[in-house]
């Protein structure tokens, strides 16, 4: 295969994000988590280091629902999920119901290299960590104001208000066709303890294979889970659908026959861009070259030079 033009592909995830000032916000992060990732690949770095560090960026910025701005479960808690994938030999790792871990996509790739395993939950998972040198944080560490507020209104509204912000992600490909996906989340507002989401499921949240593209998914989680959103994204490039084409196509039936929506970023075995969504707002980045492109707005495209 020829080579290719490296790509870092990142979302801030699906949903209304109905401030002005949020927007501005989740659009700056988003394009800070697709230069770094575009650094890490160009300095060196794996495609799988690359998409760790995009991830890990936003899990860092508590304006993103993962991390330190994960949504809270209803007793007041940080519970997360997290899943990254290799897509030269379709390695992967996962964790879910995550408590006190201040990067839960490392934590994933740790499954993924150190154990036979594919996904640790909860108690495990932290124990795990622990063996692996990952110092925990002090128990509601990353609770913060913003999140005790959305808690409280959720309580308030009785549930059922659709999300501000989903779940956070990063595909990238190399010069050689190398893909990886990573995917984290801090769930769905109102979730009950021990929830876990379509992140930390492969062929739902991420899904990297080298001979078609990889995929990472935002939004309804149940729903997106139920379709396999991911995998089906890659099915319908595996059928020759281009990656916009498939991403747009698979996102728009979801929506019709589950009721929820979701949005998903896209890249093919040769690098082409496939992003799309079904909420309101989702945001995106990605850098190719010395050109930064980014988006939240459906139809929208804008571009810096970098």
């Amino acid at each position: 295969m020829p080579d290719v033009e490296p790509v870092i592909l990142v979302h801030g995830g699906a949903g209304t994000i109905s401030d002005f000032a949020k927007a501005e916000r989740v659009i700056a992060g988003v394009k800070e988590a697709a230069k770094k990732g575009y650094q890490v690949l160009r300095s060196g770095g794996s495609v799988v280091d690359a998409v760790q560090a995009a991830v890990e960026l936003m899990e860092d910025n508590e304006v993103f629902n993962a991390g330190r701005g994960s949504y809270l479960t209803l007793d007041g808690e940080v519970e997360m999920d997290a899943s990254i994938m290799v897509g030269s030999d379709l390695s992967a790792g996962a964790v879910t119901v995550v408590k006190d871990i201040k990067n839960p996509i490392a934590l994933a790739r740790l499954v993924m290299e150190k154990t036979g395993h594919v996904l640790l939950a909860g108690e495990g998972a932290k124990r795990f960590a622990v063996d692996q040198g990952v110092k925990p944080l002090e128990p509601g560490a990353l609770v913060t104001p913003a999140t005790l507020e959305a808690l409280a209104k959720w309580k308030l509204k009785h549930g059922g208000a659709p999300s501000e912000m989903g779940t956070v992600g990063a595909v990238g490909i190399d010069s050689k066709g190398r893909l990886a996906a990573a995917t984290s989340t801090g769930g769905r507002e109102g979730k009950m303890a021990g929830r876990s989401s379509d992140t930390c499921m492969l062929g739902s949240g991420t899904y990297a294979d080298d001979e078609i593209g990889a995929v990472s998914t935002t939004g309804h989680g149940e729903s997106i889970a139920k379709f396999c959103l991911a995998h089906a994204i890659i099915r319908g490039m595996g059928n020759g659908e281009s990656a916009d084409e498939a991403t747009k196509k698979c996102i728009d039936v979801m929506t019709q026959r589950l009721n929820n929506t979701a949005g998903a970023i896209t890249l093919s075995r040769t690098g082409e861009v496939g992003i799309g969504f079904s909420t309101n707002r989702m945001s995106w980045a990605y850098q190719k070259k010395n050109k930064l492109y980014f988006g939240i707005d459906k139809n929208q495209c804008s571009c810096d030079d970098v």
